[in-house]
């Protein structure tokens, strides 16, 4: 039984020094948290949540860690320009375990593919299922199929998809250019 490995997923992004990466719905960060070293001191990680208490959590760890290339903000990206960026900043965008918990889910990846430049990646992970209870009720589970449509509503175009652990999906999809 394993979860998915932040680090270990992350590598399908092709993370390197110096790119800026929006964690969208970081949670308390386990994905902005693997992203950080990756960009290397250059780069920039800014990290999302609607949460005021996992966005304090998150820049505390931050703090403990000496770790100061990653940006956490206390926002709504459901709305627009919600995540305060200029358009086309971002080289890199991660949604993980947050597709299904979203109220507008078409406005949330309208807000990612605005921040995110021409040929930008796209990470999406969520639940493939219930899993006993682990995951979300299996009617707030969005299956991959649904989650790549909704991604191709949006504009993006599929690169891949893998399997990031036994209870998620992962899908890699850019901004065209």
């Amino acid at each position: 039984m394993a979860f998915t490995d932040p680090h270990a997923t992350l590598l399908q992004l092709g993370l390197q020094d110096s790119m800026k990466v929006g964690d969208f719905g970081a949670g308390i960060g386990h994905y902005a948290l693997a992203a950080s070293p990756m960009v290397g001191t250059e780069g920039r990680v800014y990290a999302f949540d609607v949460q005021e208490d996992v966005i304090a959590r998150l820049k505390s760890e931050a703090v403990q860690r000496n770790i100061t290339n990653i940006t956490a903000v206390h926002c709504d990206f459901e709305k627009p320009q919600a995540t305060k960026l200029k358009d086309g900043v971002l080289h890199a965008a991660i949604l993980s375990n947050a597709l299904f918990q979203l109220e507008d889910k078409e406005g949330a990846l309208k807000e990612i593919f605005r921040t995110m430049k021409p040929g930008g990646k796209l990470l999406v992970v969520d639940w493939s299922g219930p899993h006993g209870g682990m995951g979300p009720a299996d009617a707030h589970v969005i299956t991959q199929s649904n989650a790549l449509q909704l991604l191709m509503a949006a504009g993006f175009e599929k690169l891949k998809s893998f399997d990031p652990g036994d209870h998620h999906y992962a899908l890699v999809v850019t901004k065209p250019v």
